[in-house]
């Protein structure tokens, strides 16, 4: 029997990924991934496309997002699932946030510029494509262009908290966040939240402190999560009485390390993880 696969953590081109949401979806029933989360950064634009194609192609689709939101110890994420996508409180923040995003993104682009490197927005936005303006896209022409050797490298230089040419991002805070989501229906889950190296007192105390607003779920399997980061989120959901989700969060060519359903190779999201998240659902009178 042919092994499925499920991933609740992916991108398309409406935020910063390579692919188009329909040939995410497309791509999803060739890598025999039967439920996907489509959770575009601080979007849902690309949704209506990628139901659409699931509906013709047999993938069943979750609409979700992903937001960043800011905390004393840097960025946290958070993905939203089962969204409406008609949200209109969720719609006019996320474009507020992208509004500022563009702003931001020019300001990278001078900073680049300031520091001698051949760059133009127009640049930018023709590697973006139809999708939302991010840093990943910035990145990708300074590697097209041999000013570094791939887009991590100018992350690591230019482009993260500290970077050359980094400039801050505007994020809500961890509590408007999950209310946010939370208001317009969504099953929220704190993403990757391993990554960053804070301490296991840390995400308990952030846990704690979110899950009275609705807090969900938490991550567990994930690409950059190794086997102690997912022992150590399956615990403290146990301890919190939280549920689990999981997924590669798939970017395409711009990861192109991480393939969709199966992260670096080796990831593997229980089937059980999205009939609990139902269930939770079912209990909270939210549809499904």
């Amino acid at each position: 029997m042919t092994r499925t696969y499920i991933d609740l953590h992916t991108h398309s081109t409406a935020s910063d990924g390579s692919d188009s949401p329909e040939e995410l979806i497309k791509l999803a029933k060739k890598s025999n991934v039967t439920t996907l989360a489509l959770t575009d950064h601080d979007t849902v634009a690309g949704v209506e496309e990628a139901v659409e194609t699931g509906n013709e192609l047999g993938v069943d689709v979750i609409p979700g997002c992903e937001l960043g939101v800011k905390t004393d110890f840097g960025e946290i994420h958070l993905l939203g699932l089962w969204l409406d996508p008609k949200a209109s409180r969720l719609q006019k923040v996320m474009g507020e946030l992208r509004e500022y995003r563009a702003s931001r993104n020019k300001i990278i682009v001078e900073k680049l510029q300031a520091l001698g490197m051949d760059i133009t927005y127009g640049e930018v936005l023709e590697a973006a494509g139809d999708g939302s303006v991010g840093r990943p896209h910035i990145a990708q022409v300074l590697v097209n262009k041999k000013y570094f050797k791939s887009v991590k490298n100018v992350f690591e230089e230019m482009l993260c908290d500290g970077g050359k040419a980094y400039a801050p991002k505007k994020v809500l805070s961890p509590v408007d966040g999950v209310k946010l989501l939370k208001e317009e229906g969504a099953t929220v889950s704190w993403a990757h939240m391993c990554i960053h190296g804070q301490s296991t007192e840390y995400l308990s105390d952030m846990i704690a402190t979110l899950k009275p607003y609705g807090l969900d779920a938490l991550e567990a399997y994930h690409s950059e999560h190794g086997d102690a980061s997912t022992r150590l989120v399956v615990e403290l959901a146990a301890v919190h009485g939280l549920a689990l989700t999981g997924g590669s969060d798939y970017h395409g060519a711009v990861k192109p390390n991480i393939a969709l359903g199966r992260g670096k190779g080796g990831l593997y999201v229980p089937h059980s993880v999205l009939d609990n998240l139902k269930e939770l659902r079912r209990k909270q009178g939210l549809p499904v």
